[in-house]
Formats: structure tokens, C-alpha cells, sequence
């Protein structure tokens, strides 16, 4: 059992202001702890699977060091590839690196800081910490945070991996056409960054989805949302943003690689296209992407300023306000980034005023952290993580000021792309995101390590990595001003640049010393054992300080207050007695405590899977199946592609199993079911935040298709010109009487009827293929083909999304009756055909939008 210094109180005032509204008590706490014999069984149930198997493990704390351990290589990865790029700008005129190396330097550094790094590394932090934090075992879908683990890590490092062999992309992390058209870039090269980046943001959704469900389900009781840790609430708005914003960027990958592999011109302006549908489906990605990578940092520095401070976090209510007015806001910014490009002024005047606006919620949140400093009793000497987040308090301060020179219109023309640019963007993602993480390794390493990082040796880290940052990237506020472009691999000795470059060089080197310093800290101190850690050296009053091993907690706790530990006098002692919720594994299995979503009461007991090789092997076949089409091996691909199906039909095959189980007795005199079906399901609620996912991208596809017909309405064909409209009237027939036949089918799995059930789901099967059918062999048999327009391209991207959706409901309903032949599907234990049933009705309500949008919209605008 794990043994941790006493949590107590406040380190610094006797009993910190805690707040303790609730609608109501949760239910008080068992007043004896449990027998040895049920923690064994907790223990057993949980315990980790050993040698060639251990990479089977999904277990939270598991995953979450894997996915930093991977994040920060990919880190040390970019940071050379930096090093590389600034000894090249050492000098004037120097012949180091050639441009062609240059451009796949620059191209890959802000490739892997962005997609590999950045996003990976705060959902690591999230995974690892979140459940603790929450008070439950682990999040509600361990094998999807395997599964996307594997996802990032094998995808990433194959595609980092092309730098080697001359493939790596070097049209820019931004890949702009028509630079990065086929014409302009015919190698593979941009094939490589398309395909490897759409996949990987595909595992970054996974991994949003699963822990938007675990923050919103899986509390301990009594933690409303008024007394979620802000860590909690940043992270549930992260989520959001990523499900919202992320499909723009793989609807803009896939069109690039359909004209890139199938000549669909909808980016060549001599044919219809337009580059700019590029640039604005990218950067509705892109600038939430900024604050989706500073949001979690600046909770995390919410988190450590009142462990610090001994106080709790001043104006609490106005901070979680000012991060979800920052999550809202940020989606207005994408035309910030299209300055130059000829939009119309008063798109250009709204991104201004957003660009400004968004720095009143930043602003709400430093005088919060500065305020929480304030309050404190007495100071009391800087920590290395306390050092950390000052030097982000005084580095994201100037990018953010250089931020709101960048909003001004006119100063932005006179900026853009220039090495100005450069600085402003490190001082705000580096000193915004960086500087944080850094503070958070050295604040959370005890609660994973034997032993806690070195204050010395943190010290020396963070002094070189801030002297060493400022000095590298102020100065090019000044070599940009100077008219210094950036993405250029020399600059002549005539500019007068070379001492201004040098210094910015030698900082880049000093930044470079403080990484090694830390990593030799880590060398020395790190010793992963969550069963034995330092514990709470900080004595800081949220629960992921509570003893754990692999198991998570003992017990589940009841909180009553945002800082448990500091409110509730003994709460350790009691949690790891097992004297509150949920302290044993019932029947011998994994599970944790689900919760209402609102008021955090005890809902449901949720099973959890154990270790899997499925998630890897999804994983694989994943990643197998987009890097081999980037090499146009398609029998290869297509039998990775079976294999990724294989294994998530094994993995899914397992859920929702085994004989219906009488409530379980939880404590305080609750009993609650051990399973849940319908809409307060944990998978109903997954399944609603993936067709979110659905709703975004097919979003994003009707901009590209409207967005074309604003540049290009002369293209857009004339009523006569259309298919009869006796086609899409017999293909919407067809969905809606598919979505009949498995409306019908609901009511006879409640009945029990199953063999009605696998008739009416196979009849709909094949009528939604047929839908699919009907509407693309209507274009083509009207002589319309994908490659003579852009609308041609449009109208096919539309029709053949609607197909894939259909194929996705299609193999649900094959999952589905393959259950019920099987005996797994029963009136009580249904999740499959719920979810199938969601993604069917979605399907159908897309597949009519679309069908309105290619016959009926250009009947009324021709």
C-alpha cells in the first residue's frame, strides 16, 4: 500500500478559504474501512502485465508517461532540427545546409513542434493526471487512450523518419498550394506530410473524446462542476476545441491529396479552384491551435500557483468564464493569418477586433494568478516550478503584446513574414506552452517518481532555457523590423544581420544546454513507481495527491470542496482505508464510478477493459494502411487497413459483455447498477461527441463546396444541366427507408425479436449502400467527371464523404448483427445497437443536407 507524507493543510496558513457550495451533501463516507481481502482483489484485478506483454498495458499512468516520454523525444527532436537551422543563420552568407535541406528543416520543425509535441504533450499531462485529479481509477475508455498512444507514436516517428531518406515535406508546416500542387512539388514529399498528419490527427481526436467523457462522467461524487479542479475545466474546453476545429484540417488534407493523387482541381485556379480554401480551412484549425496548446498550460499553472501560494486560486468563477471566453473567441481568428491575401476589409476589421478581444480573457487570468500570489500569507522561497512560471509570466506578457501590434492591419502588412513573426510566435507558444510544462514536470514528478527532481539542477535548467530564450528570439524583433524574411536559408553580409543572427544563435545553443541539464536531472532522480512516490511534498490540496497505486485510489472519495485536502481534515487516511466509494473490484474486475454529469452523484459502476493487444494492432494497421497509400502500395495498405478493422472489431467485440449483474453495494448504504444503456451511457455520450466530430467535417466539406461557388459561380452548372431530379428523390427514398428499417429494429430488440432485428438491419445495409450508389452513378451518367472543375471535384468530394459514412453505418450494422447471432445483444445489454442506431440517424440527416446541397442549391441560385 502506498505510503505518502500527510497531505494536511495550507502549507503556509493554518486553514486556507475553501468554498463548499453544493446543491445538496453527497452521501457521507463508509464509517469503517474494508477488509485486506478486497484490496488484494483490487490489487489483482489491476495489476500490470509483465515482460513481452507489458505493451499491452492501457493503464492511465502507463499511457500518460508513454505519451510524455514520446512527446518530449519529439521535442528534443525539433529542437535539433532548430539548431541545425540557426547555426545555417549564424553567419551571412554561409553554404552549410543547402535550401532543399533548409525548407524540409523548417517544414519538419514546425511539422513535429506543432503536430508531434505541442497537442500530444498536454493530452499526455491529461491522461496521466486527469483521473486522479477527478477521484476515479482510470478514464471511462482505456484501450482508446492505448489506441491512441500507439497511433501518435508509431505514425509520428515513421514520418519523422522521412528526413533520412530525402522524403520529409518542405512546403512549410502551413503547406500552402499551389506550392505544395503537383505541379510545383511532384515528389511524394507533401503526400507524406498529408496523409501522416490527417492520421495523427485522427488519434488527437480520439484522445479529446476520451477525456472530454472522463471529466464529464467519472468525478467523485460531490465534485459539481463549481468544484472541478481549473486543470478539469481547461482540459473539457481543450477537448471541445480539438473535436471542432480538427476535422478542417483533415477535410483540407484529404481534398489536397484527392488533387494530388486524382488531378481534382480544387485549388487550381484555371479550373474553378481557389488556394485560399486551403488557407481558410487550415487556419480555422490553426489559430485554435494556438490557444488549444496554451489553454491546458495555463491550467496547469492555475493548478501549481496555489500549491505554491498555500492559498486557493483567487476569482476561480472569472477564470473558468475567461477560459471558455478564450475557447469561443479563438475560432473568429483564422483571417488574422490571411492579412495579405485580399480579403475584404470588413473580414480583415472582425479579425482585428477578435485578435484583440481575445486578450481580455488572457488578461482576466494572469491578475488571477497574480492576485492568488498576492494573497498569500507570507512568500516563501522559489521552488523550481514557481521559477518556471515566472519566466512565463514574463515571456508570454511580451509575445502577448506583440500579439496585439500583429492585430493592427496595417502594422501586420509591413510584418508579415518576416523574422518579427518568428519571435512573436516563439514568445507566445514557447514562453506560453514550454514554460509551463517545464514548471509541471518538476510539480507532478512525485506524483509518479520514488523520488522528486533536483532543485539545483531545476534551477540551472531554467535559468539557462530563459536567458538562453530571450536571447535567441528577441533580437528577432529587430532583425524582422529590419526586413529580415523568414524562411530564407542565407542572407547577404551587406544587410548588416550577422550580429544580431550570431546572438540569436547562441541563445538557441543555451536553450539547447538547458534541455540537457534537465534531462541529466532526469536521468538521475526519475523512478516511475506510482505504488511507492515521493507523495505530496508540495502539500497542495487537490486529490491526485491522494495515495495510489496502479489500481488509482482505494476508494472513490466524497469531496465537498475544489481543495479536498485542505477542507477535508483526514481524507487520505480514509481513502486509503477504503473507507469511502467503490473500495473493491466487484466480481474481480476492473471498473470505476461513473457520475451524473451536473451534481456528480453515483450513477452507474463502469467495467473497464484490461490490457489488449487489439489497440496496438489498430494502431498499426492505422498507421500501416495511410503511410503505404503514400506510396501507392495498395494491396499493402488495403491489408494493414483489414488488419486495423480485425483488431477494433476484436477489441469492440468484448464490450457490453457477460450476465446481467444485481446492483452492487458501493457504500453509504448505495447500491447502483453495474451497467448502463441508452443515453446516459458513458458510450452514448462518446458516440455524441464523435458525431460532433461527423458534423464538423461535413461542415467543413460544405465551406469548400460554397466557398468554391462564391469564387467561381459561372462554373456552377445551370438547372437543365443537372442530373433529373428523379435521382437524389430515390437515393433520399432509400436513406429514409434504410433509417426506418433500423428505427424498426429498436422496437423488436425491445421485444426480443431478434431474428426480425438482423433481417431489417441487413435490408437497411444494403439499402443505404444503394443510396450511395444512386447519388455518384447519377453525376457520372450526367457526363460529369471530378477532374474537369472544381465544381465536378466538389460535387464528387461531397457524394463520396456521404459514401463513406455510409460504408462507417454500414459496418456498425454488420458489428451489430453479427452480436445478436452471437447472443450479445439483448434488450438490456444494447450498446451496440444504440451507437449504431446514433450514427444511422446522423448518416441520414447528412446524407439529405447533402443531396440538397448538390441538386436543390444550384436549381435556386442558377
Amino acid at each position: 500500500m502506498a505510503r505518502r507524507r500527510p497531505a494536511g493543510r495550507g502549507p503556509l496558513s493554518g486553514k486556507p478559504e475553501v468554498t463548499t457550495e453544493t446543491p445538496a451533501p453527497p452521501p457521507l463516507p463508509n464509517p469503517l474501512p474494508r477488509p485486506d481481502g478486497e484490496f488484494k482483489q483490487l490489487q489483482l484485478a489491476w495489476r500490470r502485465p509483465t515482460g513481452f506483454r507489458a505493451i499491452t498495458v492501457v493503464n492511465n499512468t502507463s499511457i500518460g508517461l508513454l505519451y510524455i516520454g514520446t512527446a518530449l523525444l519529439f521535442f528534443l527532436l525539433a529542437g535539433i532540427l532548430a539548431l541545425m537551422m540557426r547555426t545555417q543563420l549564424a553567419m551571412p552568407d554561409s553554404d552549410l545546409i543547402g535550401h532543399t535541406l533548409y525548407n524540409q528543416l523548417f517544414t519538419m520543425h514546425g511539422t513535429v513542434m506543432m503536430f508531434l509535441f505541442a497537442v500530444p504533450a498536454v493530452e499526455a499531462v491529461a491522461v496521466l493526471l486527469l483521473p486522479n485529479m477527478l477521484g476515479a481509477r482510470d478514464l471511462p475508455f482505456p484501450r482508446l487512450s492505448a489506441y491512441a498512444y500507439w497511433a501518435y507514436a508509431i505514425g509520428g516517428l515513421v514520418f519523422f523518419c522521412s528526413i533520412f531518406v530525402g522524403l520529409a515535406p518542405d512546403g512549410g508546416w502551413f503547406m500552402y498550394p499551389p506550392l505544395t500542387s503537383t505541379r510545383y512539388s511532384p515528389a511524394m514529399n507533401a503526400d507524406l506530410w498529408l496523409l501522416g498528419i490527417g492520421f495523427i490527427e485522427i488519434s488527437a481526436i480520439a484522445g479529446a473524446i476520451e477525456l472530454a467523457v472522463g471529466i464529464l462522467r467519472t468525478r467523485a461524487p460531490g465534485m459539481t462542476l463549481e468544484k472541478m479542479p481549473v486543470f478539469a475545466w481547461v482540459m473539457l474546453v481543450f477537448c471541445g476545441m480539438v473535436i471542432i476545429a480538427f476535422p478542417a484540417v483533415i477535410v483540407a488534407t484529404a481534398l489536397l491529396e484527392l488533387e494530388r493523387a486524382f488531378d481534382m482541381p480544387f485549388f487550381i485556379a484555371d479550373r474553378g479552384g481557389d488556394p485560399l480554401l486551403w488557407q481558410h480551412l487550415f487556419w480555422f484549425f490553426g489559430h485554435p491551435e494556438v490557444y488549444i496548446i496554451f489553454l491546458p498550460a495555463a491550467g496547469m499553472v492555475s493548478m501549481i500557483i496555489p500549491a505554491m501560494t498555500g492559498t486557493p486560486l483567487v476569482g476561480y468563477r472569472l477564470v473558468v468564464l475567461a477560459v471558455v471566453s478564450t475557447g469561443f473567441l479563438s475560432f473568429g481568428l483564422w483571417v488574422h493569418h490571411m492579412f495579405a491575401t485580399g480579403i475584404p476589409r470588413l473580414s480583415l476589421s472582425f479579425a482585428s477586433a477578435a485578435s484583440m478581444a481575445v486578450s481580455v480573457p488572457t488578461a482576466i487570468q494572469i491578475f488571477a494568478w497574480i492576485a492568488t500570489i498576492a494573497a498569500a500569507e507570507r512568500l516563501r522561497p522559489l521552488k523550481t516550478p514557481m521559477l518556471f512560471i515566472l519566466g512565463f509570466f514574463f515571456v508570454f506578457v511580451i509575445g502577448g503584446l506583440t500579439g496585439v501590434m500583429v492585430a493592427v492591419i496595417p502594422f501586420d502588412l509591413q510584418a508579415h513574414d518576416t523574422y518579427f513573426i518568428v519571435a512573436h510566435l516563439h514568445y507566445v507558444l514557447f514562453g506560453g506552452m514550454v514554460f509551463p510544462l517545464f514548471a509541471a514536470f518538476y510539480y507532478w514528478m512525485p506524483f509518479v517518481s520514488a523520488r522528486a527532481l533536483s532543485e539545483r539542477l531545476g534551477r540551472w535548467a531554467f535559468w539557462l532555457m530563459f536567458i538562453g530564450f530571450n536571447v535567441a528570439f528577441f533580437p528577432m524583433h529587430f532583425t524582422g523590423l529590419a526586413g529580415m524574411p523568414r524562411r530564407v536559408y542565407t542572407y547577404a553580409e551587406s544587410q548588416g544581420l550577422g550580429p544580431l543572427n550570431m546572438l540569436s544563435t547562441v541563445g538557441a545553443y543555451l536553450i539547447a544546454a538547458g534541455v540537457l541539464v534537465f534531462l541529466v536531472d532526469v536521468a538521475r532522480n526519475f523512478r516511475p513507481d506510482v505504488n511507492q512516490n515521493a507523495g505530496n511534498i508540495w502539500r497542495a490540496g487537490t486529490l491526485e495527491w491522494l495515495p495510489s497505486g496502479t489500481h488509482g485510489l482505494r476508494s472513490v472519495p466524497a469531496v465537498t470542496s475544489r481543495e479536498p485536502l485542505w477542507a477535508q481534515p483526514g481524507l487520505e487516511q480514509e481513502v486509503e482505508a477504503g473507507g469511502h466509494f467503490l473500495p473493491h473490484a466487484p466480481g474481480g474486475l476492473r471498473s470505476t464510478l461513473v457520475t451524473t454529469a451536473l451534481d456528480a452523484r453515483p450513477d452507474y459502476v463502469l467495467v473497464l477493459p484490461g490490457p489488449a493487444w487489439s489497440p496496438l494492432l489498430a494502431a498499426l494497421g492505422t498507421a500501416g494502411f495511410f503511410l503505404l497509400l503514400t506510396f501507392k502500395l495498395f494491396a499493402l495498405a488495403a491489408a494493414f487497413g483489414v488488419l486495423a478493422l480485425a483488431a477494433l472489431w476484436r477489441w469492440l467485440w468484448d464490450a457490453d459483455t457477460g450476465p446481467d449483474h444485481p446492483p452492487v453495494y458501493i457504500g453509504s448504504g448505495l447500491r447502483v447498477p453495474m451497467m448502463c444503456s441508452g443515453s446516459a451511457s458513458h458510450a452514448s455520450w462518446a458516440m455524441v461527441l464523435l458525431i460532433i466530430v461527423c458534423t464538423s467535417i461535413f461542415g467543413s466539406m460544405m465551406f469548400g463546396y460554397l466557398f468554391l461557388w462564391t469564387v467561381h459561380p459561372d462554373a456552377w452548372p445551370q438547372p437543365g444541366g443537372l442530373p433529373s431530379a428523379a435521382w437524389p428523390m430515390l437515393s433520399a427514398g432509400l436513406l429514409l427507408g434504410a433509417v426506418a428499417l433500423v428505427e424498426g429494429a429498436g422496437r423488436r430488440l425491445a421485444q426480443a425479436r431478434q431474428t426480425f432485428l438482423r433481417a431489417s438491419l441487413s435490408a437497411a445495409i444494403v439499402l443505404v449502400g444503394a443510396s450511395a450508389a444512386v447519388e455518384i452513378l447519377s453525376h457520372w451518367q450526367s457526363g460529369l467527371r471530378p477532374q474537369v472543375s472544381a465544381y465536378a471535384a466538389a460535387v464528387y468530394a461531397v457524394a463520396g464523404l456521404q459514401a463513406a459514412f455510409a460504408a462507417l453505418a454500414g459496418v456498425m450494422g454488420v458489428f451489430t448483427v453479427a452480436r445478436s447471432l452471437a447472443g450479445r445483444l439483448t434488450a438490456t445489454r444494447r450498446a451496440a445497437f444504440d451507437t449504431t442506431m446514433m450514427m444511422w440517424r446522423y448518416t441520414t440527416a447528412q446524407g439529405l443536407v447533402a443531396l440538397a446541397l448538390v441538386h436543390v442549391f444550384p436549381r435556386l441560385t442558377g
